[in-house]
């Protein structure tokens, strides 16, 4: 497995399972994530990617160890790991349609207690997606779902995150609308934000990211650097169609 050599991993998780009402799901899956880094975690669907978002971010029951900037998550509550800096953006975006664009994105900072930074921030969101901005009093529920998207990025980066898991952000988007989406997850990065990737789109998650992993029914079967595994057979033959 290629990582960066002499660093401490951000995220690291040894011999995870998971899984609901009785049937397993996860299999000792094993992963880590570094500083800065954008990692992709691919598979088909059913491989058990959003289960394992799940378990990360302690909604789901599991076995095994989470470990976060240093931190164990085991009994943790979802509000407490989120507090810690880990920080999902939903498949499907659930936003709160009925409010506006930048009430949205205020929700993202609400346990932030520094509103001048809170209110820095927000600049920042506009500056980054200038699209928002020009959508900051409209009704997120009335957005086009590239701009939903958006908007969830948006309001998850308003919780200052720690590291920001992004689950299936290409889902039911246009090809053009999710290369706009990739360039602003590369801009994240250069600004020093941890992304998880999480993605159908091999190709797609695996040409943005640093390193990845993929996933069969519940078990990390590849891994390593992101450009290593668009070239390797197998994930061509399973995935990229080749």
């Amino acid at each position: 497995m290629s990582a960066p050599a002499g660093r401490t991993p951000l995220l690291k998780v040894e011999n995870l399972g998971a899984g609901y009402g009785g049937m397993p799901v996860l299999h000792e899956v094993a992963l880590e994530v570094y500083p800065a880094e954008m990692v992709a975690l691919v598979g088909s669907n059913g491989a058990g990617k959003t289960t394992l978002l799940r378990a990360l971010s302690r909604m789901l029951p599991c076995t095994g160890s989470i470990v976060l900037n240093g931190q164990e998550l085991a009994g943790m509550t979802p509000d407490e790991v989120f507090g810690l800096g880990l920080v999902q953006v939903p498949e499907g975006r659930q936003l709160f349609d009925r409010m506006t664009v930048q009430d949205n994105l205020l929700m993202g900072g609400y346990r932030r207690h520094d509103k001048a930074a809170v209110a820095r921030d927000l600049d920042k969101m506009y500056a980054l997606l200038p699209r928002l901005a020009e959508r900051r009093r409209q009704l997120a529920g009335s957005m086009s779902g590239g701009e939903q998207q958006m908007c969830a990025m948006a309001r998850a980066l308003m919780a200052a995150p720690v590291l920001m898991m992004v689950d299936e952000m290409s889902l039911g988007l246009a090809p053009v609308v999710v290369d706009q989406l990739m360039e602003v997850l590369a801009a994240i990065q250069r600004d020093g934000v941890t992304v998880l990737l999480v993605e159908q789109d091999v190709q797609l998650a695996l040409s943005g990211a640093d390193r990845g992993y993929v996933m069969e029914t519940g078990r990390v079967v590849h891994s390593g650097l992101a450009k290593d595994l668009i070239d390797d057979p197998a994930v061509q033959q399973a995935y990229l169609g080749l």
